[in-house]
């Protein structure tokens, strides 16, 4: 306590004691219930920075040529875009799931290499953000991004402590993320406007090095494979694990939300870009307008889920499905940015919900020695769905909310139409019916 004190020391104290305070707070909800013992808290700092750099490459190419091409007059620009940043990932994201079964030996250091690719692509940008070199790299950057999901859903029940499920630490580890990428999102931002893309490239960097680091003190005991049984999809098989009819279920129902949520995450960029193209400020606020109401969205549902039981985690996926296809067909009718930000907010929240409920079902239905392969398989569906809805966002039109609501809520439904008669062992295509009891 310093002998003389003024008002401007008085507030350096109590900003000091408010920070000390908080950091002790955020320190034991990331330790809570043995979080600190398992693994699970070096697991959620990882998660948290992945998330953080996933926000700051966001920011970094509003306003270069990744949504340049994409409102252009000429549809060919258009296809090339796709082309180059969504159609690879289509073909990269089924080998993802089968590696991870082989996998046997590198978990940490796979993830760790998700990182430090994600920094080296950002330091690339920073010199070729303004040329077509910039695609490539943005690739890279998508893929090695779901590539993290994927490998974090498979290591996650191994990081498990004993007093809590492998719903409360998914939930936990979502809302970790979603507070990590809100709070770095606003950073870049401010970067950016200091700096411009460049700077928060180099933002997006540092982050990439923070990962990797992150990650090589995730414990070794989550590279333990001994036991574990490969799951499937396509039915029962000698050396698989079906996933049963109730998780598929809510696999479709899931993929049915996803698909929704990529395609806002794209079209909604892409409308305001052509709206506004003299407006830069203006585009920012808007696209950070839908972002931060699907983040509240699916902040909520996480919230919700973990805290709440529920007796029939599939009839909640289809409920979910249900509420988001009526709410884009409702965002159909009254056009505009107001809707399209209510319809990221129900959109997150059904999200979130679904995937709770599919992680309650993989723990339910799945024996131990097959949840770890069954959240990566999973997984990889539901990023799969993500870039499938990114790209119907990316083909359709972008001078109308009115018509990519309409489509998106036709597929949405479609996907929910499949979903429920999957339930009943039916199949709007006979090659996809469930094999499985």
């Amino acid at each position: 306590m310093p002998r003389k004190l003024t008002v401007t020391r008085v507030a350096a104290l109590r900003s000091r004691e408010i920070t000390e305070n908080g950091i002790r707070a955020f320190r034991r909800a990331t330790t809570a219930d043995g979080a600190d013992r398992s693994g699970l808290t070096a697991l959620t700092y990882a998660t948290m920075t992945s998330y953080a750099l996933d926000a700051a490459v966001a920011v970094a190419l509003a306003n270069t040529l990744f949504f340049a091409a994409a409102v252009a007059e000429s549809r060919t620009n258009v296809a090339l875009y796709l082309a180059i940043t969504v159609a690879p990932f289509a073909v990269v994201a089924p080998v993802i799931g089968p590696l991870l079964d082989r996998l046997q030996r590198g978990r940490r250091a796979a993830l760790a290499v998700s990182f430090a690719g994600r920094a080296a692509l950002a330091v690339v940008l920073v010199f070729h953000y303004d040329s077509w070199l910039l695609y490539p790299a943005a690739l890279g950057v998508l893929v090695l991004s779901k590539s993290f999901v994927v490998l974090k859903a498979a290591v996650t029940p191994r990081v498990l402590p004993e007093a809590i499920t492998l719903v409360t630490t998914n939930s936990r580890l979502t809302t970790f993320g979603l507070a990590a990428g809100a709070v770095c999102g606003g950073i870049a931002v401010a970067v950016a406007a200091l700096w411009g893309s460049p700077g928060a490239l180099w933002f997006t960097a540092a982050l990439g090095v923070a990962g990797t680091v992150l990650c090589l003190r995730i414990p070794r005991w989550v590279e333990r494979t001994a036991g574990e049984v490969p799951a499937t999809i396509r039915g029962a098989r000698r050396d698989r694990t079906p996933l049963g009819r109730a998780v598929l279920v809510a696999l479709w129902g899931n993929g049915a939300v996803r698909v929704l949520t990529g395609f806002l995450t794209l079209f909604v960029a892409f409308v305001v870009k052509a709206q506004t193209e003299a407006e830069p400020t203006r585009q920012l606020a808007l696209i950070a307008l839908v972002g931060a109401a699907g983040g509240i969205g699916a902040f909520v549902g996480n919230a919700v889920g973990s805290h709440r039981g529920f007796t029939h985690p599939d009839r909640l996926v289809l409920g979910a499905v249900g509420v988001a296809a009526t709410a884009a067909g409702v965002a159909a009718l009254l056009p505009g940015i107001w809707a399209a930000a209510a319809l990221a907010l129900v959109a997150g929240t059904c999200s979130a919900l679904a995937k709770v409920a599919l992680d309650a079902l993989i723990q339910r239905d799945l024996p131990e020695r097959s949840r770890a392969s069954a959240f990566g398989r999973s997984e990889t569906v539901l990023q799969l769905a993500w870039v499938f809805g990114g790209a119907v966002g990316v083909l359709l039109p972008h001078d109308s909310y009115r018509i990519g609501f309409g489509v998106v809520a036709g597929v949405v439904l479609l996907v929910a139409v499949q979903a429920a008669l999957v339930s009943r062992g039916w199949s709007l295509v006979p090659a996809l019916a469930p094999r499985t009891p």
